[in-house]
């Protein structure tokens, strides 16, 4: 399976985002943005959905382009959090890896 590796270890491939956007499909887009009002309690709507991943050139996902982790990855000038001292320790990533530990495997296959 195609790895798309984000800055907090996420696996971009498999977001409904970033496939809705590569194959530009409209329908996937109306269904993420369905199942993402449920699961985060936010106004998005289909036009909303659009990403070409954390890392990747193009357009990112309103949340995506905000993310505190992907800010403080690029104020150190890493690639990931992989490459930071605090990767174990980060309060910042304990919030995601916790509902998404292959993520904290992600990061430590990059190395």
């Amino acid at each position: 399976m195609e790895k798309v590796i984000a800055c907090c270890g996420l696996n971009c491939a498999t977001c409904d985002a970033r496939i809705a956007t590569m194959a530009d499909d409209n329908e996937l887009r109306a269904q993420t943005t369905e199942k993402w009002k449920v699961q985060f309690d936010a106004g998005i709507t289909p036009e909303m959905i659009n990403c070409t991943g954390c890392r990747e050139a193009g357009v990112k996902f309103a949340h995506c382009s905000e993310c505190e982790i992907r800010k403080c990855v690029h104020s150190k000038g890493f690639q990931t959090c992989a490459e930071c001292e605090k990767l174990e320790d980060c309060a910042m990533l304990k919030g995601i890896h916790q509902f998404v530990p292959d993520a904290m495997e992600n990061l430590k296959s990059l190395n």
